[in-house]
């Protein structure tokens, strides 16, 4: 497993119990950022979309 940051919760139920998944029929490079929870048996992936262009206001 690389040293990227995991999820801590299930989005779904919360549960702490996630393990990486690897999708069937699919390379283990194309199921990067899928986890299984095994407390509701929902699979999930995440991804980093990017950085707001919002402006931080200084005061």
């Amino acid at each position: 497993m690389s040293e990227r940051a995991a999820p801590q919760y299930c989005p779904y139920c919360g549960d702490e119990d996630l393990r990486p998944e690897v999708l069937s029929g699919d390379k283990p490079e194309a199921s990067h950022g899928v986890w299984l929870c095994r407390a509701c048996a929902r699979v999930f992936r995440l991804n980093f979309v990017g950085l707001s262009s919002l402006a931080v206001s200084k005061s």
